[in-house]
């Protein structure tokens, strides 16, 4: 009998095979893991035979477990255990990525996947010898999120690498480490040169894999795929990438790696630095929208990083093109978390819109973002900086954008707790016998705590940028960054053109809503004292007469309402907070730029507050980022919102995004797509800079809380980032919950 002919996958049935073998790793992970609230990462579990699991805390401070190989243990140069600096920061990375098992999928037409976190490794994180115990008192005190130890949260420049490859980048660090001869360089390119030789390995061996596994294979086609597979990847282990698939699986090592390292996300402008791949390889006729899509599914299955579409050129001039509308298609396709920004602007081709629009109500994954672009640009040039410089800012991260590879920033790591400041300011005001309490008085306590605590955390940068480098170095973005090499100086430390250092402001509703009803309550209605509010606060709300208290606060028209005394309390908090970060940069020399986020960190943040006269409870989350708390009107009402979120931008180049959820009821008629796109552009002509949007169902949405088993697949945008909503913590789903349901 002749052999059975055996069928060829379309690449829509290839995607959903891939969906379908990401969603079995991620349940995986929910069994192993336990909830994760944070953005929902590519990452594969090690071999049941090789894994440990840990209690580790994540950079931005959350509690979590994560999985390690049990073979590996650092080497460490340090009385303490750990290790820092470059040299062995390579030295141990290089080993991690020589040991890492190899992963090829016969369905994908890329190689590769990462199964650990380096940073988990790190114990201690930061070098006990350098000491900044002066710093301490100030910084528990005021509760800050201080940067010292940031990691990652600028952008490469991707066309670097797809420029040299891994060959030329080991060249270019040979040369260079000629030039540069003092110990910091040297130290430098010893981490460099083993990161690069890790990288090399890993994918050498990966390619072999490849070509076993093709030896192997019955289906032809996956045979085909698997030959293929194995020679780009040999290729790619000295050379540059020549075709759209061979970018694409260079620039999937590289992001890789970066999650491994130090759980980079930046990807920047996709649209733009494959473009010339995508035409190259159109003109040749080896290519095709089709396959562009798959390979671009293929990439994202396993690197969910931040990636802008369209937007401006430096002299102002869209760059949207045909490889935009296939990155949305293929994130669309592929419906799961995929962290995709949308531009929007007054030259940026609206269609780029409304295809987005469609696409989030057709898919209700929270996918994808949309980004003021003008606004960001105009602000980024109130620095001092020409606003075609401000134009070349790539989306990177949940709220932000910089440079690639020139820009250094520090973006979403620092952190005030506007809350936690009030905090200290109403103690302070009460325990002052000199003195009568009053709003107009807190209100100076408030704004004497809020600068001293940016002034600490402008000490506290500058502590990050004279040490870091000696600590964990920024060795996998050096390499694409344009300076690192040549300088032989990290990026932390003078390696890159441009300092810009973000210092967000979180609960910014919390404390507008907080002075409003202390005005309307105290002063105005003097249904209370001061003793009688503090004493509230102090027994968090407690017994009956607490509880009617607290409502009766809580009821005060809030942040968000529209013309109310809390939206002008959260206007001139928004300017106060933004004209002390502007107001002189660190002591040190570098500049500052405010951004109002709070990122996923609103219930960590909140357990360091205690209850607040806005009616919230002891420990309870502050309010997310900029944007009103949850029943801020009794309608809901998106133009309401999208005003409020505009009133309160800072203005100099970083975001202050706009959380907001629809019914996914609207009819997916033009008409109403068009609403959607025009409350979109209504808010960036107000001076908004970033939404995230969600259309969810609240029935669907109720069942998956009570039982996330039930809708496994249900993606939301919890904040800048969107996440399979059954991976949260039951906390973190709360808040998704009081969004919809308010």
């Amino acid at each position: 009998m002749p052999p059975t002919t055996l069928k060829e996958y379309t690449y829509l049935e290839r995607i959903e095979k891939l969906r379908a073998t990401k969603m079995r790793h991620t349940e995986e992970k929910w069994q192993q893991l336990g909830s994760i609230d944070m953005d929902d990462h590519a990452i594969i579990l090690p071999p049941p035979e090789s894994r440990k699991l840990v209690n580790v805390v994540s950079g931005s401070g959350i509690p979590m477990k994560d999985a390690l190989f049990k073979e590996f243990v650092p080497e460490s140069n340090h009385a303490s255990g750990g290790f820092f600096g470059p040299r062995i920061c390579g030295e141990n990375f290089r080993a991690l990525l020589e040991m890492h098992p190899v992963y090829v999928d016969p369905i994908s037409s890329l190689a590769g996947g990462y199964m650990v976190n380096f940073m988990s490794y790190r114990d201690p994180a930061w070098n006990p010898d350098l000491d900044y115990s002066h710093l301490h008192e100030e910084q528990r005190k005021y509760k800050l999120h201080h940067g010292i130890g940031a990691v990652q949260h600028f952008c490469q420049d991707m066309t670097i690498g797809f420029e040299l490859g891994w060959g030329g980048i080991l060249e270019k660090i040979h040369q260079y480490r000629k030039v540069n001869t003092d110990d910091e360089a040297q130290d430098l390119y010893d981490g460099l040169e083993n990161m690069v030789l890790g990288f090399r390995n890993w994918i050498g061996r990966n390619a072999v894999t490849a070509r076993e596994m093709a030896e192997k294979e019955k289906h032809p086609q996956l045979r085909r795929n698997l030959i293929e597979m194995a020679d780009i990847n040999e290729r790619l282990v000295t050379e540059s990438p020549q075709t759209f698939r061979e970018a694409c699986q260079w620039m999937l090592w590289y992001q890789m790696a970066g999650k491994m390292y130090n759980m980079g996300g930046s990807l920047g402008r996709i649209d733009q630095f494959l473009y010339p791949y995508y035409e190259r390889d159109k003109e040749r006729v080896i290519l095709t929208d089709e396959e562009a899509i798959f390979h671009l599914a293929c990439h994202f299955v396993m690197d969910t990083s931040y990636t802008q579409l369209g937007g401006p050129d430096a002299s102002g001039k869209d760059t949207t093109n045909a490889l935009s509308y296939l990155v949305l298609e293929a994130a669309h396709r592929l419906k799961i978390p995929v962290n995709v920004g949308v531009c929007v602007g007054e030259n940026v081709d609206p269609n780029l819109l409304k295809r987005g629009v469609a696409i989030l109500f057709d898919a209700n994954t929270g996918i994808p973002k949309f980004l003021g672009v003008d606004r960001t640009s105009e602000g980024f040039a109130k620095n001092g900086y020409p606003i075609e410089l401000g134009r070349q800012r790539a989306y990177s991260g949940c709220h932000w954008c910089a440079i690639p590879g020139r820009e250094y920033t520090v973006n979403d790591c620092v952190k005030i707790n506007l809350a936690a400041v009030f905090e200290v300011a109403v103690r302070d005001m009460v325990s002052d016998q000199n003195i009568e309490p009053s709003v107009d008085e807190l209100w100076r306590r408030y704004e004497k705590h809020l600068q001293r605590a940016v002034e600490v955390v402008a000490e506290s940068l500058d502590f990050h940028m004279d040490h870091m480098y000696k600590v964990f170095p920024e060795l996998h973005l050096d390499l694409l960054c344009h300076g690192p090499i040549e300088k032989g100086r990290d990026a932390s430390h003078g390696g890159v053109e441009y300092y810009n250092l973000c210092v967000d402001g979180a609960g910014l509703a919390t404390v507008a809503d907080s002075f409003a009803a202390l005005e309307q309550r105290i002063e105005k209605e003097e249904r209370l004292s001061w003793d009688e509010l503090m004493h509230l606060l102090e027994t968090d709300w407690a017994g009956a007469d607490g509880e009617r208290a607290r409502l009766m606060m809580k009821k005060v028209p809030r942040y968000g309402s529209g013309g109310s005394p809390a939206d002008e309390y959260g206007v001139r908090i928004s300017q106060t907070f933004t004209n002390f970060v502007k107001a002189k940069p660190t002591p040190k020399g570098f500049n500052m730029i405010p951004g109002i986020f709070s990122w996923a960190a609103t219930i960590l943040l909140g357990k360091d507050v205690g209850a607040t006269p806005n009616g919230r409870h002891t420990k309870a989350p502050i309010s997310h980022g900029p944007t009103p708390d949850p029943g801020f009107r009794k309608d809901a009402a998106p133009t309401a919102l999208a005003i409020a979120v505009a009133s309160v931008q800072p203005g100099y180049g970083n975001t202050a995004p706009m959380q907001i959820e629809l019914d996914p009821g609207l009819s997916r008629n033009d008409e109403d797509l068009e609403k959607v796109a025009d409350l979109i552009k209504t808010h960036f002509e107000l001076g908004g800079t970033q939404i995230n949007m969600n259309i969810l169902d609240k029935k669907k949405l109720l069942e998956a809380h009570e039982d996330p088993s039930k809708h496994p697949d249900l993606i939301v945008r919890v904040t800048g980032f969107s996440a399979y909503f059954a991976s949260l913590s039951p906390e973190m789903r709360q808040i998704v919950v009081d969004r919809i349901i308010s």
